[in-house]
């Protein structure tokens, strides 16, 4: 096969994949549309399409709603800005609030050492579906680190601890639970 030939073959596959392509969409629903916008003109960078959103077609179930957590939908408001070079979030005053406070998160754990047992690991809003892949921005992971192991799972964990607002993580981090316990 020469080298044309495969390149055709290349296109062929990328068409192949393209007929299965998912567009994904967000569990908050679609924005509406801005009012200064003329009509049938997107709004705004699409919503609920890829890292961060739980994938309908993912085996594993999504976060069960639950009224003693913080919702990821809270967490993940953030903007960022530049700023002497480095990208820096911008909290709003719903998540500033939340500092130092003790308070409950439910969500995926990613382990950040080997064990059954984790003591340090992040929390993330969907569940890893790829070891080299990362579930999202740093605004829908947190840090975490208990006062006790929390059993590994591969489904949805409650974690309780002292929340951080992170201001100028050198990891990128936007977020930490300290002396945290797992919660059943």
């Amino acid at each position: 096969m020469n080298h044309l030939s495969r390149s055709v073959v290349a296109l062929s596959l990328c068409g192949v994949a393209a007929a299965f392509a998912q567009t994904l969409s967000s569990p908050l629903g679609t924005p509406a549309p801005s009012k200064s916008a003329p009509a049938g003109t997107p709004s705004a960078v699409p919503h609920g399409q890829g890292a961060g959103v739980h994938s309908p077609l993912s085996p594993f179930a999504p976060l069960p709603r639950r009224t003693d957590v913080v919702a990821w939908s809270v967490l993940t408001d953030v903007t960022t800005r530049v700023e002497n070079r480095r990208i820096v979030p911008v909290y709003p005053k719903a998540v500033t609030a939340l500092n130092q406070k003790t308070l409950r998160l439910q969500g995926f754990m990613m382990p950040l050492e080997a064990g059954e047992q984790q003591r340090h690991f992040l929390l993330a809003s969907v569940p890893l579906t790829c070891s080299f892949c990362t579930p999202g921005g740093p605004e829908s992971m947190v840090e975490v680190r208990t006062k006790t192991p929390v059993k590994y799972s591969l489904g949805a964990v409650v974690v309780e601890g002292k929340f951080h607002v992170l201001q100028n993580d050198p990891y990128g981090l936007y977020y930490r639970i300290t002396e945290g316990v797992g919660v059943k």
